[in-house]
């Protein structure tokens, strides 16, 4: 691998600004997008989908735990698997208590889900030393009405918002070939409550996934997104929502 070319300070300095300047831009059109989101449609879900966790059986409404949203990261984990997928896993060992204590202090919550067994994910949650809520989801319909497994014989093909005419050809056409299912994906999916009704807010799979880095990160993907209660400077608007003092914003 190269290495970066050695130049003086102030050569360094003249390009470090010029890249300043991509990178607000870039901060300006990830805003933009964070705003779009949030402001996406929602589907209230009709469906009475069971999970079991470790203290039992579960419902969707259960796994808010009390609060107003509700992450779920679509951990790849087939029934069939003795282990989880090294990639999920890798991300779930970086998700860290404080993690999920900032994200409580914002009315989120934050869990795992995936089709093996509750026995499984319990034997693979302590290995790894997890303190995360994982629930299973073996038995329902979850998956697969979210597309977090893909299965022609249950439901049909829509991989990463392809179907089957945008898969063809393309270099995700593996997708269709019958002896790779059913295929697991990675993706977290968003839910808002207003009393004991939930809504789906949003879905992000494949590269969107590899977004999201900390709090902030797991709040852009949320309809009510940071919930920050700061001055932005230069008469900018400022985001609504409760503040909290352990979980500061700075302007950029």
């Amino acid at each position: 691998m190269s290495l970066p070319n050695v130049v003086s300070r102030e050569e360094w300095l003249a390009a470090r600004t010029a890249l300043l300047e991509r990178e607000k831009q870039h901060t300006r059109t990830t805003d933009a997008l964070n705003t779009a989101r949030r402001n996406l449609p929602m589907v209230k879900i009709e469906k009475d989908y069971r999970f079991e966790g470790p203290g039992g059986p579960a419902s969707l409404l259960d796994l808010f735990d009390g609060r107003r949203q509700l992450v779920v990261q679509h951990f790849m984990f087939d029934p069939d698997w003795e282990d989880g997928c090294p990639g999920c896993t890798a991300g779930v060992d970086e998700v860290a208590p404080g993690l999920l204590e900032h994200l409580a202090a914002r009315d989120t919550t934050f869990v795992l889900v995936s089709r093996a067994p509750i026995a499984k994910l319990e034997r693979y949650k302590a290995a790894r030393g997890w303190g995360i809520a994982w629930y299973s989801s073996d038995g329902t319909d979850f998956n697969y009405d979210f597309n977090a497994t893909i299965d022609p014989a249950v439901a049909p093909i829509l991989f990463n918002y392809r179907d089957v005419a945008a898969l063809e050809g393309g270099p995700h056409a593996w997708v269709l070939e019958r002896e790779n299912h059913p295929i697991e994906t990675s993706g977290f999916s968003c839910f808002l409550r207003d009393g004991d009704d939930v809504f789906h807010t949003y879905t992000t799979f494949a590269r969107g996934t590899e977004q999201v880095g900390g709090a902030y990160g797991i709040l852009d993907l949320t309809a009510l997104g940071r919930q920050e209660d700061w001055e932005e400077p230069r008469g900018r608007a400022s985001q609504s929502g409760p503040a909290d003092p352990s979980f500061g914003g700075f302007a950029a």
